[in-house]
């Protein structure tokens, strides 16, 4: 009989089977994984593209795995007789195309099942407890807020998904589960991955904007897969969004390139948000408080547990920001100095630029990998900063010409940054682009940036 431990939770049943990981990755997605499959007894192959060297962290934590051979690596390449002569094949949501990959599809030709982490991790869940946030910008901060909101209102709550690590095999004591979902993880929670659809109790749309091309082929397919955070929801689901109310023109233009049309339409409003003073700076942290706040409560009516409105509003008014996402690093020389490392996009940039008053003052940092999404925003604002300095594969589309200047490393970019610097100006990393290149991830750029601007440097020259 074939095996067939794809979806529902029954764990009993992995004892020996011969598991492929494709995708290790560094956001702890893949590893968790793999450590959960260990832990159920499976022997498990990890393919990666990248090297060795390159994953050195993870695959350091699976050494002993390795040397008992319960684990193989297969790295730097793919093999096909690694998804057609095993059990199951698990890739990781970073894949792009899934629906295409070559060797996902000799997989299932083959008639070896396919899934990935976030849809074990989803179907291993309490359904009537989880709450999903998607959107295109703001869904990390959100998320945040929200699981602080809830911890501060007296639940137990599990934060995951997007933000990293992975929820399988976890055994922490829970109310809720809070999951930021991408775009990518939400196909893999559509029907259209040929699997079930499922979607959260509540689901929360931050906003929608072009991002992720390269990984969905068009914008329409990218729309389409995010709504699959409503497209499944049990009986008595609720969904949040302020999508069309905060952003009209925005909204119009995203319903126009959906091929399902508004799917936000229609969601649910919970209860007056109060008025808040928050920690973190920008309109666009305002608009994240006030989803949060009303999932919050959502979760409150749906569970009916005492909903301590004061010490929820406390919680997100302390709420001090995320690493990477309008990070305060500090003051140096004078030049107050933010990672945004986190925006992706121009739509994320331009929040982040919407946070502070004066942007003759602001010197940006942007740049990086190119998803094929229109940057022309971003090189437009070059006359209105204090300065653009442009970095990566796309820095010949942000600094075509002067007055934005094109810089052969991030390092150029701060140093040039803090020589035309003066007191009292502001220097935002907020590429617009995904860090691929210079970089392995947003994170890694991150912490270079931090790195860099406490740290004494020569006045180089762009």
């Amino acid at each position: 009989m074939t095996w067939t431990a794809t979806s529902g939770n029954d764990d009993r049943s992995w004892e020996d089977r011969r598991v492929t990981v494709m995708g290790l990755g560094q956001f702890g997605g893949g590893l968790g994984v793999v450590q959960w499959l260990l832990r159920l007894g499976a022997r498990v192959c990890v393919t990666d593209l990248a090297s060795e060297k390159v994953l050195a962290e993870p695959i350091a934590a699976l050494s002993d795995a390795v040397r008992s051979g319960r684990v193989r690596l297969a790295l730097g390449g793919h093999a096909p007789t690694d998804f057609t002569e095993c059990d199951l094949v698990i890739a990781n949501a970073a894949v792009p195309k899934p629906w295409e990959h070559p060797l996902l599809l000799a997989a299932r030709n083959a008639g070896i099942p396919v899934t990935s982490e976030i849809r074990l991790a989803a179907e291993r869940l309490d359904q009537a407890r989880t709450v999903g946030v998607t959107g295109s910008a703001g869904k990390s901060t959100t998320s945040s807020m929200l699981a602080c909101a809830l911890r501060e209102s007296g639940r137990c709550v599990v934060l995951g998904g997007n933000i990293g690590g992975s929820l399988l095999g976890s055994a922490e004591p829970r109310d809720w589960t809070v999951l930021e979902l991408s775009s990518a993880q939400l196909w893999w929670l559509s029907a259209e991955s040929g699997l079930p659809g499922w979607s959260p109790r509540v689901a929360v749309l931050t906003n929608l904007a072009p991002n992720h091309i390269d990984w969905h082929g068009s914008l329409g397919h990218y729309l389409a897969s995010k709504a699959s955070i409503r497209a499944h929801q049990p009986e008595g689901g609720v969904f949040i969004s302020r999508f069309d109310e905060e952003h009209p023109s925005q909204a119009s233009e995203m319903a126009r390139a959906c091929p399902i049309g508004a799917w936000w339409r229609g969601g649910s409003s919970v209860g007056e948000v109060p008025s808040m003073r928050l920690a973190t700076p920008g309109a666009h942290q305002e608009r994240n408080a006030r989803l949060a706040w009303s999932a919050a409560a959502a979760c409150a009516a749906i569970d009916g547990q005492p909903w301590d409105a004061g010490r929820a509003l406390t919680g997100l008014e302390a709420f001090t920001g995320l690493e990477h996402r309008l990070q305060l690093v500090g003051t140096f020389n004078g030049l107050q100095c933010f990672n945004d490392s986190k925006a992706t996009t121009p739509e994320a940039t331009a929040i982040a630029l919407g946070a502070f008053p004066d942007w003759s003052r602001i010197h940006l940092i942007a740049g990086g990998y190119d998803k094929k999404v229109d940057l022309s925003a971003v090189r437009d604002l070059a006359p209105r900063l204090a300065g653009l300095y442009a970095i990566g594969a796309t820095a010949h589309l942000l600094a075509p010409a002067p007055p934005a200047i094109r810089c052969e490393s991030l390092r150029a970019a701060v140093d040039e940054a803090f020589a035309r610097a003066r007191a009292g100006d502001i220097l935002l990393l907020s590429p617009a682009c995904a860090s691929y290149g210079e970089f392995i991830n947003f994170e890694e750029r991150g912490r270079k940036f931090v790195e860099l601007v406490r740290s004494p440097r020569p006045a180089a020259r762009c």
